[in-house]
């Protein structure tokens, strides 16, 4: 083998290598992290506290496919996107 066919090879191996770095490092963490928060948004129903990526905590009055209604106030009602909600809300 010839120095040049060794080179080649051997990055080969390391843009191998460097895939699965990203993949382990980068990507799968990502997907579960989103498989995570998709589980979450299928099992939101009326009457859970949530918080929204801007800071609006409210009370789910209606769960739809896409959105849901959030009431933020006595008389206050918003139809905002399930993916908008971030989390659970519980007060201190």
């Amino acid at each position: 083998m010839d120095g040049h066919s060794f080179s080649v090879i051997t990055a080969i191996v390391w843009i191998v290598f460097l895939f699965i770095l990203f993949y382990f490092l980068i990507y799968k963490p990502q997907l579960d992290q989103r498989k995570k928060h998709d589980e979450f948004l299928r099992n939101l129903k009326k009457g859970d506290k949530v918080s929204t990526v801007c800071g609006i905590i409210g009370e789910i009055e209606e769960v739809g496919d896409l959105t849901v209604i959030l009431k933020i106030c006595d008389g206050c009602k918003v139809k905002i996107l399930k993916d908008a909600i971030v989390e659970y809300y519980e007060e201190d």
